[in-house]
């Protein structure tokens, strides 16, 4: 079946398309890294975001020029594809990114876990946490295996809900704590800081859902420019309310000791008994919908590659087409992850993973790409450098605390280059361009 007749063209507006990027970053961002962020920049982790958008801006440039030029449903895999060929590189590359969007999946399953048990009154360390991550997997599953309209619709209804009650938190925990900030005890070092950039990365880098779907994106070469910019300047606002709501309601020791729930605890305090309740029921939604917004996008670029002949496939006696099966790829990675790993080392590998990958992309479309698509140099060399920068200081903070998982990092990218080395070899893709217009 040829990939062109799986995708709905026109079947994402402009709207839909800003809904879905909010969707992905705000379901992680907020809930899940708040708390984590804290702990890394100190009193100063609201500003964090703030640098974060930055770094995200000067990344999100080099989409936008190639989502305007290649509007395509394989986004990612596409640019990399474009920018180096059929190479080990693109396709180690291409599946990092494939693999950093499950790792965030697996980051929001857990924090949908954590927050749910939070709201029942149980222990945020209880094996039920993957359980009922592993739950709200399955559940994603079954919404995207029913098909695009559902996506769409859930993700504008979903991200309504999210950004006005995410909003209304922010507002009514500053207004409750008389806009005084608690969180100035402590101080994390420049190093601290910059290493804590990385995971403020991460609650923006649901910009690139957008890219995935951009074959399905009405007027792509104008509306994919035009979501990106709209989403990541939605949650800048978002983002910095939540941040200093948490600092006004909570003490910085008190964030960092609850921070996989950091949100719920600011609540309590601030808006009481009634609103702790809401602000679960909140991130339960946002958790939810992101994770939705997330499979969907993720088995898109899986497919892609498949059909780039870029990486092995395997339906494992499954019927239906190629997307239904990397459908069930991205459930079942995520779920051991859920499993696996906590909260702290998914975001880590994350973070790993997602600014390799990113770094590679902004150096091919400098090289081989810049001309042909009207790019600035500069823009995508300060990408490259603003990534290693966060990238270095992130390493060396994890390397002091938890070694184990820089080990794992390493020796996963170098497992995903060595694994679709040895299949390109033995399988050698073809040399195509990719325009889904």
């Amino acid at each position: 079946m040829a990939m062109a007749d799986s995708y709905q063209k026109n079947s994402i507006t402009l709207l839909g398309a800003i809904a879905m990027g909010t969707g992905v970053m705000i379901g992680a961002g907020i809930f899940a890294l708040t708390g984590q962020i804290a702990e890394l920049a100190g009193p100063l982790f609201p500003l964090s975001f703030v640098v974060g958008a930055i770094v995200t801006a000067f990344s999100a440039y080099t989409y936008i020029k190639m989502s305007n030029a290649y509007p395509s449903a394989g986004g990612i895999a596409m640019i990399l594809e474009k920018a180096y060929g059929p190479t080990t590189m693109a396709a180690g590359a291409s599946l990092l990114m494939a693999l950093s969007m499950v790792i965030n999946e697996s980051l929001v399953a857990r924090t949908f876990g954590t927050y749910t048990l939070r709201a029942l009154g149980g222990d945020a360390d209880s094996i039920l946490v993957p359980v009922l991550g592993v739950g709200l997997i399955v559940f994603a599953w079954l919404v995207n295996a029913s098909g695009n309209r559902s996506v769409g619709l859930v993700s504008i209804v979903m991200a309504v809900l999210k950004v006005g009650g995410i909003a209304l938190f922010g507002v009514s925990a500053l207004w409750a704590s008389g806009l005084s900030f608690e969180a100035t005890d402590g101080d994390a070092g420049a190093t601290g800081f910059v290493a804590s950039v990385a995971l403020s990365i991460l609650a923006f880098k649901g910009f690139t859902t957008i890219t995935n779907s951009g074959a399905e994106v009405t007027d792509p070469h104008r509306n994919v420019g035009r979501a990106i910019i709209l989403s990541i300047a939605i949650c800048v606002v978002v983002y910095l309310l939540v941040a200093f709501a948490v600092g006004s309601s909570l003490p910085l020791d008190r964030i960092v000791a609850a921070k996989d729930y950091a949100l719920a605890e600011a609540a309590q305090p601030a808006l009481g008994q009634t609103g702790f309740y809401l602000t679960v029921a909140l991130a339960l939604v946002a958790t939810a919908s992101g994770l939705i917004a997330s499979v969907f996008a993720v088995s898109r670029m899986l497919a892609m590659l498949t059909d780039m002949s870029m990486i092995p496939h395997s339906h494992f006696g499954m019927p239906g087409t190629i997307k239904d099966h990397t459908l069930v790829y991205t459930v079942v990675i995520a779920g051991f992850l859920t499993v696996f790993f906590d909260l702290s080392r998914i975001a880590s590998l994350g973070a790993f993973f997602y600014l390799v990958m990113d770094m590679i992309i902004h150096l091919g479309v400098f090289r081989h790409l810049r001309a042909e698509i009207g790019a600035r140099g500069w823009v995508l060399l300060t990408a490259v450098v603003l990534d290693a920068v966060v990238l270095a200081a992130f390493s060396a903070m994890k390397w002091q605390s938890d070694p184990l998982i820089v080990v794992i990092g390493i020796v996963g990218m170098a497992l995903v280059f060595l694994f679709v080395r040895v299949f390109l070899v033995r399988n050698p893709a073809k040399d195509s361009t990719h325009d889904d217009h």
